[in-house]
């Protein structure tokens, strides 16, 4: 598990908001303030955020389910919120194996709970940002075998990289690292749906300091080219294998302003 940065409480991050968002505890009052503002312009954003935890959960579950997949690569894990990543994996197979990553010291903080495994599988924690491929896949080799099919998961992510950080080569890079056989799993906000309320929560996120980049589909398809999607493809998430849902709500009020796909490297 690599070291932390000095963490920074006069300003939000986007792991710590979305704790918010999720009920957690783990954040600032300049989070919260940021979240609130979110809210008062929609009042369904904790329900969103909630959606997009849940798309990883059903993701997951097929992965190292009928996915076959026992090795996964989380970049953006953001703070832990059970169900985590590793413990929905290795549920299903206790031997999985999961890297988590994330820029945020306050994830690191809290780190020990990402790395509570199965004694037949393993955990680690590295704390880098997504524009450090070349750091999160050399310290990712401790854990993980790069020669075997591993799950890339970009789960709300790749919003939070402006256009000036390239975000498609960022994403092709760690994909053209994996083997044949491995997936990517994506979620990005979009303003298809709802553009207006986009639009407020970017002028909102960027006020606080951080960039909140919105895709259209075909932008956010370009992430997942030359590989081969998961059906049903790159779809609103609530969309992606509802069977799978345990536990989940639903919001008849809310517009889920993201898209996701799974898709497997040929």
């Amino acid at each position: 598990m690599t070291g932390a940065a000095r963490i920074d409480t006069s300003a939000p991050h986007p792991a710590r908001v979305y704790d918010w968002f999720l009920g957690g505890k783990d954040n600032y009052p300049v989070d919260e303030e940021l979240g609130r503002r979110i809210m008062s312009v929609d009042g369904t954003a904790r329900h969103i955020a909630r959606t997009n935890r849940w798309f990883m959960q059903r993701v997951t579950r097929w992965l190292a389910g009928p996915g076959g997949v026992r090795q996964f690569l989380d970049v953006g894990t953001g703070i832990p919120t059970e169900p985590n990543l590793h413990q929905m994996a290795q549920g299903v197979a206790p031997e999985c194996r999961v890297v988590y990553t994330d820029n945020d010291p306050v994830v690191l903080k809290h780190a020990e709970a990402l790395l509570r495994s199965t004694p037949e599988g393993a955990t680690d924690y590295v704390q880098a940002d997504v524009r450090e491929p070349g750091r999160i896949l050399k310290e990712a080799r401790q854990t993980l075998d790069l020669t075997r099919p591993v799950a890339l998961s970009l789960v709300a992510l790749t919003h939070f990289l402006g256009d000036e950080d390239d975000p498609h080569t960022l994403v092709e890079g760690l994909v053209d690292a994996l083997p044949s056989g491995s997936y990517l799993v994506l979620s990005q906000l979009t303003a298809d749906f709802d553009p207006e309320a986009v639009a407020r929560g970017v002028e909102l996120y960027r006020a606080g300091g951080v960039t909140l980049a919105p895709r259209s589909r075909a932008e956010i398809a370009r992430f997942f080219e030359g590989l081969t999607p998961v059906e049903p493809g790159l779809v609103q998430l609530t969309d992606w294998h509802p069977e799978l849902a345990v536990g989940e709500s639903t919001d008849e009020n809310a517009v889920i302003s993201l898209y996701g796909a799974v898709a497997r490297k040929p």
